[in-house]
């Protein structure tokens, strides 16, 4: 077998060009996202978990640079931690997204960095923030990012609505990161879930064999047709 030439790929660090979001509901939250990094045009991992435990009930959702959310998740997990002995009760979920903030704004320049924080507490019990790159925060009842979400922000606008359950938040879940997926190039694989509520933490996985299916397109202009009759007529142009 011949060996791999890398300096003929797409040159770029390994990032997250990926698909991810977390959706709020009346009893917690539920997070997802797919699983593919790249290097360039090359997939370096086609199973990564991309959503990350910070604290008990406290998960993120990683896009951008894999080494760069990499470090600055480990930073808040330790915070975290610190912050939880110190108060003697488990953190709030805006203060790990405040957390999350501080360092992505504090350090623009140098990292690429999109992460979305979600998670319950018994404060304001669930909720979601979005952080994109450049360190802005934004508390939302969903939020999207990564390469993929530019594809799916109309069918999240139309398809979601406040008052869901679990399931019904699952299968939006499941099916916004299966649209984006079939359209992005830099998302794929298979898609992992998390529901976060008062009493557990429940991991969901979807294999890529068993993706919700939508319209892909079947007929291609001037491909042979089945349909009687024939040959495709061209159109009459006037002149």
């Amino acid at each position: 077998m011949d060996r791999i030439d890398f300096n003929r790929l797409k040159t770029g660090e390994v990032n997250l060009g990926t698909s991810i979001m977390a959706v709020q509901f009346k009893d917690g939250v539920v997070i997802g996202a797919d699983s593919r990094t790249t290097t360039g045009a090359y997939i370096a991992n086609r199973v990564t978990d991309k959503l990350t435990h910070v604290h008990d009930r406290i998960y993120c959702c990683r896009s951008g640079s894999a080494a760069d959310t990499q470090a600055v998740a480990d930073v808040v997990h330790q915070g975290l931690q610190m912050y939880s002995q110190n108060a003697g009760q488990a953190p709030d979920v805006h203060v790990a997204a405040a957390l999350f903030q501080k360092l992505c704004y504090e350090n623009k320049d140098a990292l690429s960095a999109g992460i979305i924080v979600a998670g319950w507490d018994k404060t304001v019990g669930p909720s979601v923030y979005n952080i994109p790159v450049g360190g802005g925060l934004f508390k939302q009842p969903w939020a999207i990012g990564g390469s993929g979400s530019t594809y799916v922000y109309g069918y999240c606008d139309a398809t979601y609505q406040e008052g869901w359950g679990r399931d019904e938040t699952i299968n939006f879940v499941r099916n916004t990161l299966a649209l984006a997926m079939s359209r992005d190039g830099s998302s794929g694989g298979v898609i992992r879930m998390c529901v976060i509520t008062e009493d557990s933490v429940d991991r969901l996985f979807v294999p890529g064999n068993e993706l919700p299916k939508f319209w892909e397109g079947k007929e291609v202009l001037g491909a042979a047709t089945n349909q009687p009759g024939g040959d495709v007529v061209p159109m009459a142009v006037e002149i």
